[in-house]
């Protein structure tokens, strides 16, 4: 088996459990961020030297930031900030476009898909679940950032 296969296939397991985690707790966990960060810049240097990790590690800070900023105002939650941000660990800055374009289709996916089981399961959550009247977006960032991994 080949480091890229090797890769892929743990990025699959790890998205698989980011997306579980967030479709059932509404929450990804800490060290599924870091693991995921960790194969994704070790993946990065080995297919292009350090240069290419590093040029990861700048594109994980910017997009930390961005995300942290965006956590702030309540636009997104923190766990889906680092998630994020770990995602953006596996390309080089200059894949920052293709990663955002596939979130963003992933999300939008995701949120006519959460209408529509939201129109057709009306009950009306109570306090106690309002965590789960939230869309679970680290499914689109885990299922965009597979499919822009696996296109760059």
């Amino acid at each position: 088996m080949t480091p890229a296969i090797a890769f892929m296939i743990a990025l699959v397991v790890i998205v698989a459990i980011a997306c579980w985690t967030d479709l059932r707790e509404r929450r990804i966990p800490n060290w599924l961020v870091i693991v995921n960060l960790a194969v994704g810049l070790l993946a990065v240097g080995i297919a292009a030297g350090w240069g290419g990790a590093g040029m990861a590690a700048l594109h994980v800070v910017i997009a930390l930031a961005i995300g942290m900023a965006l956590n702030a105002v309540g636009a997104i939650g923190a766990g889906d900030a680092k998630f994020y941000a770990s995602m953006a660990g596996w390309l080089p800055l200059g894949g920052a476009l293709a990663l955002l374009v596939s979130v963003s289709v992933a999300g939008l996916v995701l949120l006519l898909a959460f209408l529509v089981w939201r129109r057709f399961n009306p009950r009306q959550p109570s306090k106690a679940d309002s965590d789960f009247a939230k869309l679970p977006y680290g499914v689109a960032i885990g299922i965009g950032g597979l499919l822009a991994i696996a296109w760059s």
